[in-house]
Formats: structure tokens, C-alpha cells, sequence
């Protein structure tokens, strides 16, 4: 099975190909100084292959790639979460 993160910039949301199928995806909002992450979702038919994790690690390291002068505010709940188990990544968060 190959799976695929994209950034889908128009929609303002980083998306989970499996074999072609969207598995989930990570919403965001733009703003001039942070990106703030609302809601992150995974087809019930593809949980539990981390596909999640696999969306939050790309989408951290496109924003500490290409847009360092960013910071994150993970409203999201797993986006949080998922931070909080790789404080590697909590230099993104603002106020940290």
C-alpha cells in the first residue's frame, strides 16, 4: 500500500492518499504570523495505520520548511497531542 501526504493549498489542508483513496486530512487556517491547525480526520476504513501521524509530521516539517517565519497553534486536538509526543516539533508552537 503507498501512501501519499500532499499539501492541497487551495483548500488550506495537508491530504492522505492511499493507493489513490483519500485517507484523511489536516485543516488548517493561514494567518500572517501562524498557521493554526483546526481538525484533522482519518477515514474510518484507514485508522489505525498511522496515517494521522503521518499527516502531522508532513504538514510540521512543510511549515518549518517553507515557511519558517510561521509559528503553529494546534487547536486540533490530535495535532496537540501528536506534538506533545515529539517535543522535537514544539519549537513550531507559539508561545512555546
Amino acid at each position: 500500500m503507498s501512501l501519499e501526504v500532499t499539501h492541497n493549498a487551495v483548500l488550506n489542508r495537508y491530504e492522505a492518499q492511499q493507493d489513490g483513496v483519500l485517507a484523511g486530512f489536516a485543516g488548517y487556517q493561514l494567518g500572517p504570523e501562524l498557521v493554526v491547525f483546526t481538525h484533522t480526520e482519518v477515514e474510518p476504513a484507514f485508522e489505525g495505520r498511522g496515517i494521522g501521524s503521518a499527516l502531522v509530521r508532513f504538514a510540521l516539517d512543510d511549515v518549518r520548511a517553507n515557511r519558517p517565519d510561521l509559528k503553529v497553534v494546534p487547536l486540533c486536538s490530535f495535532v496537540k497531542s501528536w506534538i506533545q509526543h515529539h517535543p522535537d516539533y514544539a519549537d513550531l508552537v507559539f508561545g512555546s
